[in-house]
């Protein structure tokens, strides 16, 4: 029995989306460390101070450090947390409530990849999430955070986050 194109489209409709969200899970890079490097001596400052943004300051908490990695006007595009670099360390210690941990030899967090282009550095992370229509199940997206840095701090900041409710 031969089936035309609309019995065809028919059947994937009826099937659901569960057939048409297929996704292939988001994979860290092995040695995300490496990703960190450059041999352009400026991309390669800039990429570093990054590293430590992310594994000192977001991994670890140590938010007493944000001196070393961020200017003081830090220019903020999330929109949970205010511009200058005392207000990302407010919102982070007294907000989200984030507490120290030891800072670890490597960076553990899942890094997809690092773009450097110029004065800006982009790290890609995979994001677990929970499936809103069954939590007891997850899946893995990406997470980015973006930098643009002048005289070797981070000097602003993009992400997708959106307003916390």
């Amino acid at each position: 029995m031969r089936c035309g194109p609309h019995l065809l489209i028919a059947t994937v409709l009826v099937a659901g989306p569960v057939s048409l969200r297929a996704q292939a899970p988001v994979v860290g890079a092995s040695d995300p460390d490496a990703l960190f490097h450059s041999s352009d001596p400026t991309v390669n400052a800039n990429k570093q101070v990054a590293y430590h943004i992310v594994k000192d300051l977001l991994e670890a908490g140590h938010w007493e450090l944000a001196d070393k990695y961020l200017t003081e006007r830090y220019i903020q595009h999330n929109p949970n947390a205010a511009s200058g670099r005392d207000g990302v360390v407010k919102y982070f210690t007294e907000v989200r409530k984030v507490k120290p941990t030891p800072l670890p030899d490597k960076m553990r967090t899942k890094v997809v990849s690092v773009v450097a282009e110029g004065d800006l550095v982009v790290v890609a992370y995979v994001q677990d999430v929970k499936d809103a229509k069954d939590p007891s199940r997850s899946y893995t997206t990406t997470w980015f955070d973006m930098w643009r840095f002048k005289d070797g701090k981070a000097d602003e900041h993009w992400d997708p986050a959106n307003r916390m409710r």
